[in-house]
């Protein structure tokens, strides 16, 4: 299994970005997907989950209510929308998988990474 994230860049308090991450090499359906971030000098943490059907997901509370995380079997791609972002959001986001469909919640369970891709929000 291989996972390639896209989409980060350089926006503005307040401005809108959407990550991508594409699945090779397996089934999307069959996995719960994550989204986590490492910002500098800081360990990674855990953004948004989501399980196999796209019916359950889970966020962190710094990014409850701004971060929406989705999911497109038929297309092998998760993404994860995020709105109004703030410095404090800056850093490197990877997707992962959980080869439990249901593991959306379980951050230990993730053991397939994808690349980062590096969020720069400016003040």
């Amino acid at each position: 299994v291989q996972l390639q994230a896209s989409g980060g860049g350089v926006v503005q308090t307040g401005a809108s970005l959407t990550l991508s991450c594409k699945l090779s090499g397996g089934t999307l359906s069959s996995f719960a997907m994550g989204w986590f971030r490492q910002a500098p000098g800081r360990e990674r943490e855990f953004v948004a989950g989501i399980g196999w059907s796209g019916t359950m997901t889970a966020y962190a509370d710094s990014v409850k209510g701004r971060f929406t995380i989705s999911r497109d079997n038929a297309k092998n791609m998760v993404y994860l929308r995020m709105d109004s972002l703030r410095p404090g959001d800056t850093a490197d986001y990877f997707c992962a998988a959980n080869p439990h469909p249901y593991g959306h919640r379980n951050i230990n369970g993730f053991n397939y990474w994808g690349q980062g891709t590096l969020v720069t929000v400016s003040p």
